[in-house]
């Protein structure tokens, strides 16, 4: 009787996933490592779901695994991969953005090769990307790295490929320890095109290649707010403490986002000089005053603490006053 209630109970909430409006979200949990009764009876009602419904549900699904990792939807994202709707099979890449799986390489470079919509293309060229970068990082094996590197710089040189296709491969093949790299970020540089040029900004990031450091440290002082932005993110991986005098002017640009990385990446270089300018932001009466830059000032001063060897974070936002209370 009590599995014929859970069953039912499963029915109701399939057909509210489905159909409901709105979306209920938080029956979508529910998605997470079915039994095999219940992924039967998925995939039963998910070819009648419409193409808006299927994108809506897979899209929220990859927003849940974004920040919530004990959850696991693989089995609809990998199926999704094959969705006829285009905007569903985005939605699917972008859930297995994570995914260590090395089954999924193959399909996902026939994607970028094929795919006959060029967000899906560069969406799958992306998550090759991430996978060169964690075999880089000897999180994933080596011995994948000359395959896939190959078949996303055909992809990158053939004239054909679309310009957001190239952005993103250029972008994840920074990371990549190939000799041709170097030059293709370069050109991409001297192209003249505003997206790749930062395209180039952000490979040389990803290569993490001290080489870059000079072309980094000019683009943090362009006129274009997405540029400085990019140039901070870029400054951020690659480490350099000479960088840390212009993300200090930087983490008080005029823009948001400029602001945003530059604070991001001091807490990523890290070092006395960095911690000291951090704590000082602390105290700025404009900053206290905005919660989500506050947030940010905190989290790069806990991680350049921890870079540090310094864990004790409270350090950084109580006073004496408070540890004597506390005595």
């Amino acid at each position: 009787m009590k599995e014929e209630q859970e069953e039912r109970a499963f029915a109701e909430i399939l057909d509210e996933i489905f159909k409901a409006e709105p979306l209920p979200i938080a029956d979508l949990y529910r998605l997470s490592d079915m039994a095999e009764a219940d992924a039967a009876a998925f995939w039963a009602g998910w070819t009648a779901v419409s193409d808006d419904r299927r994108q809506a549900i897979v899209r929220h699904l990859a927003d849940i695994v974004e920040d919530n990792f004990i959850v696991d939807f693989a089995p609809i994202f990998v199926s999704s991969l094959q969705d006829a709707h285009p905007e569903v099979r985005v939605a699917a890449l972008d859930g297995l953005w994570d995914s260590t799986d090395l089954k999924l390489i193959a399909p996902l470079t026939k994607m970028m090769q094929e795919d006959a919509d060029v967000q899906v293309q560069a969406a799958a060229a992306g998550s090759l990307g991430h996978y060169v970068l964690l075999a880089e990082w000897g999180q994933l094996p080596e011995r994948i790295l000359p395959n896939l590197v190959k078949a996303m710089l055909a992809v990158y040189e053939t004239v054909e490929t679309a310009v957001p296709v190239r952005r993103v491969l250029l972008e994840g093949l920074g990371a990549a320890d190939d000799p041709r790299v170097p030059d293709l970020i370069v050109e991409a540089y001297e192209s003249g095109d505003p997206a790749m040029q930062m395209s180039a900004i952000f490979a040389m990031g990803n290569s993490a290649d001290r080489r870059w450091s000079a072309t980094v440290l000019g683009e943090m002082e362009s006129p274009y707010e997405e540029m400085r932005a990019e140039a901070a993110r870029a400054a951020g991986v690659i480490g350099n403490s000479d960088f840390v005098p212009q993300l200090a002017a930087l983490a008080y640009d005029e823009d948001l986002a400029v602001q945003t990385a530059a604070i991001t990446a001091l807490g990523q270089i890290g070092g006395d000089e960095v911690q000291r300018i951090l704590a000082e932001m602390l105290d700025d009466p404009e900053i206290e005053a905005d919660d989500e830059l506050l947030e940010v000032v905190e989290a790069a001063i806990e991680e350049a603490a921890m870079m540090a060897g310094d864990f004790d974070f409270g350090d950084f936002l109580f006073d004496d006053d408070d540890d004597d209370d506390d005595l």
